[in-house]
C-alpha cells in the first residue's frame, strides 16, 4: 500500500494518513496542474501510446487498424513545427477576412451555412443529441456560448474579474498582433469582444445551475425558437441543413438566454458580435496553427492553474490525434494492452455489485414496493461496457488525411466532417451501442440516456484494480468506482430517467420527497466546508457525493460476504485512489467549476457515514474522523 504518514492519526485524517508522505514527495509535471492516482495512470497509458505513435510515424511499426494510419499522417503534420511556424496564422487569414467583411445581420445570415462548418464561433452553440423524452431518436439542441471567464459567478467578484480579464487582454492582444488587423483595429476588436461577452454572461447558466442537468431539457416549438433568436436566421439554417426534415421542436438548455437573445444580438450590437466572432474564431483555430499561436492561446488557463510549461510537441501531437480519432485509438489500446482475464473478473464484480444493489433496494426503508420494483427494473436494465468495444463507429473510417494537405487544411477538413456527422444524425435512430469513453481513457461514466456504465480498459489497473491486489483492495478501488457509476442511475439527476434512458417521473410522489430530503442532507453535509480559501458548494457536488455514498454502501455490503473481511485494506485503498497533489490555482478553479468534491474530501467524508469505518479503526467521538450517528447519511 505504500508508506503511510505516521505523523497523522488515521482516526483524525484518513486521506493525510494514507497519502501524506506521497504528497510530500510527489512532483507535479511542469505541463500539468496536478498529479495523483488518475493522473499517474493516465501518464503511463499516454507514455505507452506516444511510444507506439512514434514508432508508427517512423515506419518501425504498422497499426493493425487502417484508419490509424491517417491519424499517424496527421501526427506527422502536427510534429512538423517548422512548417507550422512558417505558416503561422496565414492559413486562417481568408476566413478572418470573410468575418471582417460582414457588414450587416442580413449579410451574416446569408453566410451562416458556409460558416457553420468552419471554426467560426456563433453566439450560441448547436448540437444534435439524444432526445431525453424518447431516446430512440435524436433532437436538435441550443446551448449557451462559451464565456471569457470560467463561470458567470466570476463576473460578480470585482477583484477576480479584474485580474482574470487582465490576463485575458494580455493573451488576446498577443494573439491579435499576429492577425492582419491594424493596431487600432486590434484595440477595438478586443474592447468589443469583452463588451459582447459581458452581454452573453448576464443570462448564461452557472456551473451550479448546469449541475442539475435534467433541467437542461426544455423543448420549445421550432417556430417559437426561431422568433426568439431573430434576427439570427435559424429557420434558414435549419432549411439548409434538413430541408423538409427539419425538426418541429428544439431543446433549449437555457430558456432565459434564448428569451433575452434579442438584447444581445441586434443591429446595435452587431459590430461588437462580429469582432467577438473574429477573436473567438482565432482561439478556436489555435490548435491547427503554429505551436507559438497555440501556446499563446493557453496562457490564461496556464496562469489560472499554475501550469508552468507547454507539453513537448510529441505529447501535443499525440493528444490531438488521440482525441480526434478517440474510438479507433481506444480499440487499438484495448486490443493491444488489455487482458481478457481482467475483463472477465471485473464484469463478475459488476454483476455482484448489481445483485447487491438489488438486495439493498429491496430492503430500502423509505421506498414503497411499487417504487422498489421500478428501481429494480432500471437497475436490471443497466448495460455494462467493459474495457473497449469490439469495433468503432464506421464514421471514423471517413476521417482521411491526405499527404498533400497542410496541417491546417487537414485539421479543417476533419473538424468539418466531425461537425457534419453530428448534425446529420438528427433523423437517424440513436446508436445505443456507442461508447461514451474510449478504451485508453482513465475514467468511468454512467450515461443516463442509455442507462449504461462504461469502464475503459485504461482504468482497470492499480491502484483501482489488479488481479494481484486483495479482494478488499479491489472493492475499495474499482469496486467503489463501479458502485459509484451505478449509483448515478439513482442520484438527483439520474433518478429522473427510466430504464430506457427516458426522462420521466417513475417514482411515487411521497418516495421522491423522501429521496429529496436525503439529497438535502447530503448537500448540507458538504456545503460550506472551508477549503483552500474558498468553500464547497454542496449543491454543485451533490450528485457525485450521492454516487460516492452509494458506491461505498454497496461494496461494504459485499465485504460482509467475504470470509474474515479486511475493512482496513478496503478503506486504505479507497483513500489511495483519491490521492492528488495540485497547484493552488487549480484547486481554487475546481472548487468553483467541478461537480466532484475535492479529492481529499471524497476520501475523508464518505467513510464517516458507515459504522464499518468506526469499527475498522476504533474511531471514537473525540477523533476528527467521527460524526454522530444522527448526522450520518446513507441513501442507497
Amino acid at each position: 500500500m505504500g508508506k503511510n504518514n505516521a505523523a497523522v492519526r488515521i482516526q483524525d485524517d484518513l486521506y493525510q494518513h494514507v497519502n501524506g508522505e506521497w504528497i510530500k514527495d510527489a512532483v507535479i509535471p511542469g505541463d500539468k496542474p496536478a498529479t495523483g492516482s488518475f493522473y499517474l495512470l493516465n501518464d503511463d497509458v499516454e507514455k505507452q501510446l506516444m511510444e507506439d505513435f512514434s514508432r508508427f510515424a517512423s515506419g518501425e511499426k504498422t497499426p493493425d487498424i487502417p484508419i490509424i494510419e491517417d491519424a499517424v499522417r496527421l501526427y506527422r503534420k502536427a510534429m512538423d513545427v517548422e512548417a507550422r511556424g512558417k505558416a503561422a496564422m496565414k492559413p486562417l487569414f481568408p476566413l478572418l477576412e470573410t468575418i471582417k467583411s460582414i457588414r450587416s445581420i442580413a449579410e451574416f445570415n446569408e453566410k451562416i451555412p458556409a460558416l457553420l462548418y468552419s471554426h467560426v464561433v456563433f453566439p450560441f452553440e448547436i448540437d444534435v443529441m439524444e432526445d431525453w423524452k424518447d431516446t430512440s431518436r435524436y433532437c436538435f439542441s441550443i446551448m449557451d456560448p462559451g464565456l471569457i471567464l470560467p463561470d458567470p459567478t466570476y463576473y460578480d467578484k470585482a477583484v477576480t474579474k479584474w485580474y482574470m480579464l487582465r490576463l485575458y487582454k494580455k493573451m488576446a492582444s498577443a494573439m491579435l498582433k499576429l492577425s492582419p488587423l491594424s493596431k487600432k483595429e486590434q484595440k477595438q476588436y478586443l474592447k468589443d469582444t469583452i463588451a459582447f461577452d459581458d452581454l452573453l454572461r448576464r443570462k448564461a447558466l452557472t456551473r451550479r445551475e448546469s449541475a442539475d442537468y435534467y433541467k437542461l431539457y426544455n423543448p420549445r416549438p421550432v417556430r417559437e425558437v426561431c422568433d426568439l433568436l431573430a434576427p439570427f436566421d435559424l429557420a434558414g439554417l435549419l432549411e439548409q441543413l434538413y430541408g423538409a426534415d427539419a425538426p418541429e421542436e428544439i431543446i433549449l438548455a437555457n430558456p432565459r438566454f434564448v428569451e433575452a437573445f434579442k438584447d444581445m444580438f441586434n443591429e446595435k450590437t452587431f459590430s461588437r458580435f462580429i469582432h467577438w466572432c473574429y477573436v473567438n474564431t482565432i482561439f478556436e483555430c489555435a490548435p491547427a496553427l503554429s505551436t507559438e499561436i497555440y501556446e499563446i492561446s493557453q496562457q490564461c488557463i496556464h496562469k489560472l492553474t499554475g501550469t508552468k510549461e507547454m507539453p513537448p510537441i510529441d505529447k501535443q501531437a499525440y493528444r490531438l490525434v488521440s482525441d480526434l480519432y478517440d474510438q479507433p485509438v481506444g480499440v487499438y489500446y484495448g486490443q493491444t494492452y488489455f487482458g481478457e482475464a481482467a475483463k472477465e473478473d471485473v464484469i463478475s464484480m459488476v454483476k455482484k455489485i448489481i445483485a447487491s444493489y438489488e438486495h439493498r433496494i429491496r430492503n430500502n426503508a423509505f421506498l414503497a414496493e411499487e417504487t422498489k420494483e421500478k428501481a429494480i427494473v432500471k437497475l436490471s436494465a443497466i448495460k455494462i461496457k467493459m474495457g473497449y468495444p469490439d469495433t468503432f463507429d464506421p464514421f471514423f473510417d471517413t476521417l482521411k488525411v491526405s499527404e498533400e494537405d497542410s496541417f491546417f487544411e487537414a485539421m479543417e477538413k476533419l473538424s468539418s466532417l466531425r461537425k457534419k456527422h453530428r448534425l446529420e444524425r438528427l433523423n437517424r435512430p440513436t446508436d445505443r451501442g456507442e461508447w461514451q469513453m474510449p478504451g485508453h481513457m482513465v475514467n468511468a461514466c454512467y450515461d443516463p440516456s442509455k442507462n449504461d456504465i462504461t469502464f475503459p480498459a485504461a482504468i482497470l489497473q492499480k491502484p483501482f484494480y489488479s488481479l494481484e491486489q486483495k479482494t478488499e483492495e479491489n472493492l475499495g478501488g474499482i469496486g467503489a468506482v463501479i458502485g459509484h457509476e451505478i449509483s448515478h442511475a439513482f442520484d438527483n439527476n439520474g433518478a429522473r430517467f427510466d430504464e430506457n434512458g427516458n426522462l420521466c417521473d417513475w417514482w411515487k410522489e411521497e418516495d421522491f420527497k423522501m429521496f429529496e430530503e436525503l439529497t438535502k442532507k447530503m448537500t448540507e453535509q458538504f456545503d460550506g466546508i472551508p477549503y483552500h480559501g474558498g468553500k464547497v458548494n454542496g449543491g454543485l457536488v451533490v450528485s457525485e457525493n450521492i454516487a460516492d455514498n452509494g458506491g461505498m454502501a454497496v461494496t461494504i455490503e459485499i465485504m460482509h460476504q467475504l470470509d474474515d473481511p479486511d475493512f482496513q485494506a478496503y478503506f486504505l485503498n479507497w483513500a489511495k485512489i483519491w490521492r492528488m497533489k495540485a497547484k493552488e490555482g487549480y484547486i481554487k478553479l475546481l472548487l468553483t467549476m467541478d461537480v466532484h468534491s475535492p479529492a481529499e474530501l471524497r476520501a475523508n467524508m464518505q467513510p464517516r457515514n458507515f459504522s464499518e469505518w468506526y469499527e475498522a479503526f476504533d474511531v471514537q467521538p473525540t477523533d476528527k474522523m467521527y460524526i454522530p450517528e444522527n448526522k450520518r447519511v446513507v441513501i442507497w
